[in-house]
């Protein structure tokens, strides 16, 4: 049994060394009780919100010396980390349960890491550790179905996940097959697909927390499971990354489950295209023309631009459905985000100022920020300007990411809408951008987020509270 032990910068080691955000020693043999103890320091006295840097370095600090510590215990083959709250136990079991986790399912038995148990020690608020390791789960979860190779994540396969995941939580799943998405004609939707061999998906997800005469949150995830860009493909270099264009739809998943687990007053409905983009005879071509289930005209400039094409078509589909107060969709939709944004934050569209800061709020809370971008008329311009047709899923100009918006926008009815460019964050960590996030592995990113924004908008109260 081993012990995870935080120091502030004024707490000094007996090396005499001041101790930094994330700084690790282990000391072995010194107690009956933990043959190994591990201290981590957690930088300066008295970190909180800073609202340049538009993060709470407080309770980032924790989650960065307990993601370090824990990691430093793992090294040592330990079984089992008993964890100091500090004031904070929920950032704690998160960054701790974030850092331990690895991706094994295609390593031989005999050489999977064991993965160490987390408990807290010496603090009675076990219920906000609780939450951490539900919302660390989660994330895990999303990085799991992020980091399987494309062939045991296939569309179908991805749905059966779903299931498994989500209805021994009391969650309703219901998987539509190819003749109900033809029926209810997702033409967009199935344009895409036509391309791949493996037959398109739609889930879609139930959860109620709330009267059923409240209106529900509508989430819609861009779905990928392996993206080659279609006939205009990708480069071969790192194409196995694009595995994960289904990051969007992980997250969404892993949020939902999260909310049943904390058992968020709230109404949620989720509708997921699932398919894959590839090329070949039956492929979507250049130059194509669909009619979208809104009924406006969308050329296809760019068969690499597909994630836009599902994500309008589950837009339209869920708004007529469920008639939403909001809607939140999530996508590695566009390049262009990661470019201006790199790893440190999603990128933000939304036409509401309220929704932005409950947003910007939960960025700040959970240490995986957002940004706001430009929704503008001269983006929708851009993308609408066209004799032949309505809408062009390339638009023209620079810009890709704004131009994303604004063609998605072109399928939001007058509603509340958050969309969420998660090119720059959702992939494999190139970077140690978090120390809790190990580098080469698929960070799951913006579930937490996303499970924040959940309990702001169910609990008002806490959507209303300040920041400090």
């Amino acid at each position: 049994m081993c012990k995870l032990q935080f120091v502030k910068h004024s707490d000094v080691l007996r090396a005499g060394n001041e101790s930094k955000v994330g700084q690790a020693r282990s000391f072995n043999n010194l107690d009956r009780e933990f043959w190994s103890i591990c201290i981590v320091g957690l930088g300066k006295e008295k970190l909180s919100y800073n609202e340049q840097e538009a993060i709470d370095e407080g309770l980032e600090a924790v989650r960065c010396a307990a993601g370090m510590g824990a990691q430093v215990l793992q090294g040592q083959l330990v079984t089992r980390i008993l964890i100091e709250g500090l004031g904070h136990p929920e950032q704690a079991a998160e960054g701790s349960a974030l850092a331990l986790w690895r991706y094994q399912e295609n390593k031989s038995r005999q050489h999977w890491k064991v993965i160490p148990t987390l408990e807290l020690f010496d603090d009675c608020d076990a219920e906000s550790f609780q939450r951490g390791l539900f919302k660390a789960e989660s994330q895990n979860l999303a990085r799991r179905l992020s980091d399987t190779p494309a062939n045991q994540m296939t569309p179908l396969h991805f749905a059966q996940e779903t299931v498994n995941e989500l209805c021994p939580c009391g969650i309703k799943v219901m998987v539509h097959d190819k003749d109900w998405i033809e029926q209810k004609k997702l033409n967009a939707f199935l344009t895409v697909a036509r391309g791949s061999c493996e037959p398109p998906v739609v889930v879609e997800i139930s959860y109620c927390g709330a009267p059923q005469d409240q209106k529900p949150v509508l989430m819609c995830g861009k779905g990928i499971t392996f993206d080659s860009g279609g006939i205009c493909l990708k480069k071969c270099e790192n194409m196995d990354r694009y595995r994960a264009d289904m990051c969007g739809a992980s997250a969404i998943i892993a949020a939902i489950r999260a909310a049943s687990a904390l058992s968020l007053p709230i109404n949620i409905e989720a509708i997921i295209p699932l398919c894959e983009n590839m090329p070949s005879g039956m492929a979507m071509k250049c130059g194509d023309v669909v009619t979208g289930m809104n009924g406006k005209s969308i050329m296809i400039t760019d068969t690499d631009n597909e994630g836009r094409l599902l994500l309008a078509d589950a837009l339209v589909y869920g708004q007529q459905m469920y008639k939403p107060r909001l809607i939140i969709d999530v996508g590695s939709l566009t390049p262009g985000v990661r470019v201006a944004l790199g790893s440190a934050a999603s990128g933000i569209f939304c036409n509401s100022q309220t929704m932005w800061s409950q947003v910007r709020k939960a960025g700040v809370i959970t240490g995986d920020r957002v940004w706001r971008m430009p929704l503008w008329k001269f983006y929708a311009k851009k993308t609408t300007h066209f004799r032949s047709h309505d809408v062009n899923n390339k638009g023209l100009g620079h810009g890709s990411a704004c131009l994303g918006a604004a063609f998605l926008n072109e399928f939001i009815d007058c509603v509340d809408w958050i969309h969420f460019d998660i090119t720059g964050v959702g992939f494999k960590s190139e970077h140690k951008v978090y120390p809790y996030l190990t580098k080469g592995r698929m960070t799951g990113r913006p579930t937490r987020t996303l499970i924040q924004l959940l309990y702001q908008l169910s609990c008002p109260a806490e959507g209303q509270r300040k920041l400090e």
